[in-house]
């Protein structure tokens, strides 16, 4: 069945930077939209980044917007989210998602309830 892995997550200074990747096998990964979320202590899962089933199109959340790149390698079935300028705030499970047969992202930020298959995450924490 669907199998989503995600990796790279990591302990990392403020200002620095990390590059998560996510396998995913047993779905048609190049006709899938996919997501990146984080969920920190306490708070709600909160969309990160969607990148459509082409790469061509990508949607950020505000928070993250001129400092993380989502990136998909059809070829290898990988999600990447290159995360820049990291900040203690940015402290969070991070999860790959893929929608369920739609290829594309909302017009905003994605919602967790718009996907359907997801890794268990990676930690990222990011020290002051």
């Amino acid at each position: 069945q669907v199998q989503i892995m995600e990796s790279g997550g990591g302990l990392v200074q403020a200002g620095g930077s990390l590059r998560l990747s996510c396998a995913a096998s047993g779905l048609a990964f190049d006709e899938e939209a996919m997501g990146w979320f984080r969920q920190a202590p306490g708070k709600e899962r909160e969309g990160v980044a969607c990148i459509n089933w082409s790469g061509a199109s990508t949607k950020y959340a505000d928070s993250v917007k001129g400092r993380f790149t989502v990136s998909r390698d059809n070829a290898k079935n990988s999600l990447y989210l290159q995360m820049n300028s990291l900040k203690p705030e940015d402290t969070a499970m991070y999860y790959c998602a893929a929608r369920r047969m739609y290829g594309y992202c909302e017009d905003s930020r994605p919602k967790p309830d718009e996907f359907y298959y997801w890794g268990q995450g990676t930690r990222v924490t990011v020290s002051s």
